[in-house]
């Protein structure tokens, strides 16, 4: 039985390294690449403003996170979550740099990227080259309801990212038959919701990802040519 997290943070900007923060974490548990239903989700303070241009990314103001805790505060309990499991990420070089920052920063040891990263990113590149690997390109590619992503949200994106992961990683087809009867209650309803739906039929690609994919070809013969 394989555990891992897949998580998502939402942050004040772009780099820790200038001073930005993590304004929220959530972490979804799967076993066997499924969702088991466990969740960490915590919202944080981040010691410093929240620039408009960020609150225009994900919705939060600074006024929305008086009172919520620091991230020393929260670190062992994030840290109690993940355990030592592999970390799923969509862009995971950008969560595994914040979330290591503030680790450093309260006296933690920082997660090992290279052991413990697995990037949807790459994945979603590897399986379909040439064409958008953006989280909104990939649900609307397997057919995944958007209709309440109006921000970023790390919640809802981790809920999102578990479906584009089992699809990445061959399906709705691949979890059935997992669960036994010594599986938790929350495996059992994880399985069972992703194995009740209907194969998904797959969104044919939209002009942005027929233009990039002519140019990614185009790029590519350009190169055999040259080369021969």
């Amino acid at each position: 039985m394989k555990r891992s997290i897949l998580f998502d943070t939402e942050t004040t900007g772009f780099d820790p390294d200038m001073g930005d923060r993590i304004i929220e974490i959530a972490a979804l548990e799967l076993i066997d690449d499924l969702p088991t239903g466990e969740a960490y989700h915590v919202l944080i303070h981040p010691e410093r403003d929240i620039p408009s241009e960020a609150t225009k990314v994900h919705g939060f103001r600074i006024e929305d996170l008086e009172g919520k805790p620091k991230f020393a505060e929260v670190a062992d309990g994030f840290l109690e979550f993940i355990a030592d499991s592999p970390m799923i990420a969509h862009n995971a070089r950008f969560d595994f740099k914040f979330v290591n920052a503030e680790l450093q920063a309260c006296g933690r040891e920082p997660l090992d990227y290279a052991s413990r990263a697995i990037d949807t990113v790459e994945m979603a590149r590897k399986k379909y080259p040439g064409l958008p690997a953006s989280l909104d390109a990939l649900c609307r590619r397997f057919g995944i309801d958007l209709s309440q992503r109006g921000t970023h949200n790390a919640l809802l994106d981790c809920k999102l990212l578990a479906e584009v992961y089992v699809e990445l990683m061959g399906g709705r087809q691949r979890g059935l038959g997992l669960a036994g009867p010594s599986r938790s209650r929350s495996m059992t309803d994880g399985i069972n919701a992703l194995a009740s739906r209907p194969p998904r039929k797959m969104a044919p690609p939209t002009a942005e990802e027929l233009q990039v994919h002519e140019a990614f070809v185009s790029t590519i013969k350009d190169a055999v040519w040259h080369r021969e």
